[in-house]
């Protein structure tokens, strides 16, 4: 899979992501009717008439609808864009190092296994050097023990990969994180929202639909929120655990190549 279309792929679990919000929200306005103004100018999660110099810049960033419906869900909402700045950055991170890690191994040990054939080692440790990637880096590490004998090479690419495998498995503890904590959180604002509602309808005595309102309203926009970020996340820490999949196998198949070979050609 190319970086473009990774990239791409990021941008469009991003805007299906904005787009569930918006489209809770919408199905929400629909629902509730708002009868009189006085309730309108009494609920406390209305957009302030003078906003501040980051709320400018997050309305130009991601636009007034977006910003609107993360100050109507309340205070639950800082935690959940904690979580989607946090995992935002850990996925860009594991894109760029896993599409560096990736490499053709075919073409890679179609090179190197002529060389050790030869006993050219210097060659195919130069090689090795010159190309990215765990699969390049425990050969390496192989091939500087093999004056010492077949074990110890095998010993080096054990040693090798157990530290490529820990790099390759960073970062999915934040994206596990936030798959987990998201929709928490979204539920927690759920309850907070239900608990205004009832406190509302406790104070006026009755139950009418533009006194409960603004619960409600906190109640869904919280969830759809904790939703929408979980999802998205979800799907790029399945691909990342592919990816790493496809390279644990490329270097066990290119360590044993290497092997078979200083075996048959010692």
């Amino acid at each position: 899979m190319s970086k473009f279309v990774k990239i791409l792929l990021m941008m469009v679990l991003f805007n299906f992501m904005v787009t569930a919000v918006v489209m809770a929200q919408d199905e929400l306005d629909e629902d509730i009717v708002v009868e009189t103004e006085e309730v309108v100018e009494e609920t406390p999660f209305q957009e302030a008439p003078q906003s501040g110099g980051l709320e400018m810049f997050a309305r130009k960033l991601v636009g007034s609808g977006l910003v609107d419906l993360f100050i109507q869900g309340g205070f639950v909402m800082w935690p959940i864009l904690v979580l989607v700045i946090w995992a935002l950055a850990t996925i860009i991170w594991k894109i760029v190092s896993l599409s560096y890690a990736k490499i053709n191994l075919n073409d890679f040990l179609q090179k190197l296994i002529p060389l050790v054939e030869e006993k050219k080692y210097d060659e195919a440790i130069q090689l090795c050097e010159k190309t990215k990637g765990p699969v390049a880096v425990i050969i390496h590490l192989g091939l500087l023990k093999v004056d010492i004998g077949i074990e110890a090479v095998e010993k080096a690419i054990e040693n090798a990969g157990v530290m490529e495998m820990a790099f390759l498995e960073k970062g999915f503890i934040p994206l596990s994180t936030s798959i987990n904590l998201a929709p928490m959180f979204g539920f927690f604002g759920t309850v907070v929202g239900m608990i205004r509602a009832f406190r509302d309808i406790a104070a006026a005595g009755e139950v009418e639909p533009t006194i409960v309102a603004s619960g409600i309203q906190v109640a869904l926009i919280t969830t759809a929120a904790g939703l929408a970020v979980a999802i998205p996340i979800q799907f790029f820490n399945n691909m990342f655990l592919g990816m790493v999949d496809t390279l644990v196998i490329d270097m066990q198949r290119g360590s044993e190549k290497l092997i078979e070979t200083l075996v048959e050609y010692k």
